[in-house]
């Protein structure tokens, strides 16, 4: 409940959204499902929050393909759209094009695989998803229905290995599973100007102060001690603004993908720097940003049901 009202606290303070935390007694899909929808006349959205995978992703679809208003599990995409935030912000500190860089994250479940969507959406082109077995490909024997899908959409050549193996080469990290899992030998065998992105909350994959020096030139984590903090409070609230703004009917890719945008066109070029990718959460352009491109992008993917406003 505390994180609850937290949340609902935040989307009231940053996006002028009123939100009521509802915690349910049941893990049960099923019941998750009908009692969302028989709530859902009253609400103009619906943020899911704590639902592990792979019970996520059936329930979120589920939501959204019978409920006209938008589903949001933050865990997921709030994530997604800040990460793709700060890599922007990465790749021009560090000159690097989107389309040609070649990412290996760990963690494939409700964070991993929205992160990997996003990135794809986004314009990446070669994504390596590892959990604790090695590289996720097409044609790994065992994998479940949502591994299987995400095999199929990434890991083009087929890749086999160990995260630390399959980081030879790699431009960025992205971390979203757990300490340890990768090393700094792993991190050494990396490109030049690599970018880390290490978010396991309270301990990241690999510490800041463990990284090879001189070979990282970006780094990211989930904590507010280290610089470039990755934060979903720099995306929910203005989402959940724009996509109500507008009467959206859903939360489409483009809108996420122009939230992302959004958040990291708030530091400007002369601002930003290998410490500062991502802006600080208590920054208040942020969510009017977002809210701004959001609703456009909701006008030109269909799904609004009004003009938004200046």
């Amino acid at each position: 409940m505390a994180v609850m009202e937290g949340k609902a606290l935040l989307f009231k303070e940053f996006g002028g959204v009123d939100a009521w935390p509802l915690c349910l007694d049941t893990k049960d899909p099923d019941e998750i499902v009908t009692i969302v929808k028989a709530i859902a006349p009253g609400f103009g959205g619906i943020n899911l929050e704590d639902i592990s995978a792979p019970r996520c992703f059936e329930i979120e679809q589920r939501l959204r393909a019978e409920l006209d208003i938008p589903v949001f599990h933050d865990d997921q995409h709030g994530t997604a759209i800040v990460v793709l935030a700060a890599l922007l912000n990465a790749l021009r500190v560090v000159g690097k094009r989107i389309g040609e860089i070649t990412v290996v994250t760990t963690g494939v479940g409700a964070a991993g695989v929205a992160v990997t969507d996003i990135l794809l959406n986004a314009g990446v082109r070669t994504v390596i998803g590892c959990d604790h077995e090695g590289a996720i490909f097409n044609g790994r024997e065992g994998l479940n229905p949502v591994k299987q899908s995400f095999a199929e959409r990434t890991n083009p050549d087929c890749l086999q290995g160990t995260a630390d193996e399959l980081l030879a080469g790699a431009d960025v990290y992205l971390g979203l599973s757990m300490p340890g899992a990768v090393s700094r030998a792993g991190i050494e065998r990396m490109a030049e100007d690599a970018i880390v992105f290490a978010m396991a909350n309270p301990t990241p994959e690999i510490a800041p102060e463990d990284l090879p020096p001189g070979k990282v030139a970006v780094v990211a984590t989930g904590r507010s001690d280290y610089p470039n903090q990755i934060n979903n409070v720099l995306a929910f609230p203005g989402v959940f603004r724009g996509a109500l703004d507008v009467r959206a009917s859903t939360i489409t890719e483009g809108m996420k993908v122009a939230a992302g945008h959004a958040i990291a066109s708030v530091i400007g070029a002369d601002e930003l720097g290998p410490e500062y990718v991502i802006p600080s959460v208590f920054n208040r352009d942020v969510a009017l940003a977002v809210a701004a491109a959001v609703a456009e992008a909701a006008e030109a993917d269909g799904v609004a049901r009004r003009s938004s406003r200046p």
